[in-house]
């Protein structure tokens, strides 16, 4: 990485015929992938993957264990070779397997926090992150001026001097963003940097995350199993499933408004009823629940077919669970009932299916009692029957 003028071109330009340290300004880099594929030995972790991260955009890379997230990551690192497809920052090329190219990850002008941390413990907190500048051959003077903005800009200006293994979780999760930070990347990649942190500092850590990124305006790809890290942190999410992109779009979207039942499942959780199609002389559409005389009107659906198997999926928030006075139409019994924060979470029992909903915690519905459930229309998605 010696010599190289892309990771720190913007501090050198910051400070160009000033002889004083500016503040903390990183270049931003909108980074493109197009038709990512690799495999190891017969396994395809990534297959065919296309994906955006706009400049100065927080983009989620979500997904369970194996879905090939890391491996995207490592890819758009240089820690791995791609077999095929493409990857460029800005209108800078860093890997074509068609043509070979292949720029090694310390000239590609990114920073990347691991799960791990990889704080190195011989080291000081200022030890930690000036060591990238080391390898550079900054200037010491400078070093320490970069060294000492970086750590106050994470939190960390008082204990530039502490021993790293005396540094509690969050405060070594600081440190591996300084030193990530601290040659001015084009890009920040991080690999679940919050999973080994504690309930309670995690959440803390997801808010003061988002700050800092958007304070500083740098692109970042954060890679997650977590939907409630996502949700919080992201500008818009690419929900990954066996190597591909099951849907991307902004938090909202992928959780209001699935694509598919993969995302519908992976994103919280999700009731889904069997029924069949029924179409009016208006051209309206009907879905009846199966064995339950339970409808919902769906509109004029073009897409659906007279007597055709679906599914309906929505999710409990969606539902109202209210007191019912008598039998009805979506109308079941309380089975349990739990206090959630603010809200009260019941299971009912339609006859053949429960349906979880949820209600006002003044107006908590007894065990045994009847509850009639108000479903929004808007609210519910349509499958065809064994789609996935």
């Amino acid at each position: 990485m010696r010599g190289d003028p892309i990771a720190i071109t913007g501090f050198f330009e910051l400070a160009v015929g000033t002889g004083r340290w500016l503040d903390y300004a990183p270049l931003m880099g909108t980074v493109r992938a197009a038709g990512l594929v690799k495999t190891f030995g017969t396994v395809g972790a990534v297959n065919d993957l296309s994906f955006e991260a706009r400049a100065g955009e927080f983009l989620t890379l979500l997904g369970p264990s194996g879905c090939g997230k890391t491996t995207t990551l490592r890819l758009v690192a240089g820690l791995e070779r791609p077999d095929r497809g493409e990857i460029h920052v800005g209108d800078r090329p860093l890997s074509s397997a068609a043509s070979g190219l292949f720029v090694p990850p310390e000239r590609r002008g990114m920073g990347m926090v691991f799960q791990s941390y990889a704080i190195w413990p011989h080291m000081t907190v200022f030890e930690n992150v000036a060591f990238p500048l080391q390898e550079l051959r900054v200037p010491r003077a400078e070093i320490r001026e970069r060294v000492m903005t970086i750590l106050a800009t994470v939190g960390l200006g008082d204990l530039h001097g502490r021993p790293a293994p005396m540094l509690s979780g969050g405060q070594q999760q600081r440190v591996a963003l300084a030193r990530a930070l601290v040659s001015n990347p084009q890009v920040l990649l991080l690999d679940e940097p919050l999973s080994n942190l504690d309930a309670r500092l995690r959440e803390e850590m997801r808010f003061e995350l988002r700050d800092m990124q958007a304070k500083l305006g740098i692109t970042s790809i954060f890679v997650t199993h977590d939907q409630a890290e996502a949700m919080t942190l992201s500008d818009r999410i690419v929900v990954m499933n066996a190597g591909r992109i099951e849907q991307e779009g902004s938090p909202e979207d992928v959780y209001q408004r699935p694509t598919t039942r993969f995302v519908m499942d992976f994103l919280g959780r999700a009731n889904h009823l069997p029924a069949r199609i029924v179409r009016a002389d208006d051209g309206s559409c009907m879905a009846e629940v199966e064995d339950s005389g339970f409808c919902m009107p769906l509109g004029g659906l073009d897409a659906w077919q007279d007597g055709q198997e679906v599914l309906l999926a929505f999710r409990p928030e969606a539902v109202e669970a209210r007191a019912a006075e008598r039998d009805g139409v979506w109308v079941g019994v309380v089975r349990s009932s739990v206090y959630v924060s603010g809200h009260v979470e019941y299971v009912v029992d339609l006859g053949k299916f429960t349906v979880r909903a949820t209600g006002p915690e003044e107006a908590r519905l007894p065990h045994d009692t009847r509850a009639r459930l108000c479903v929004s229309p808007r609210a519910v998605r349509v499958w065809p029957r064994g789609r996935p």
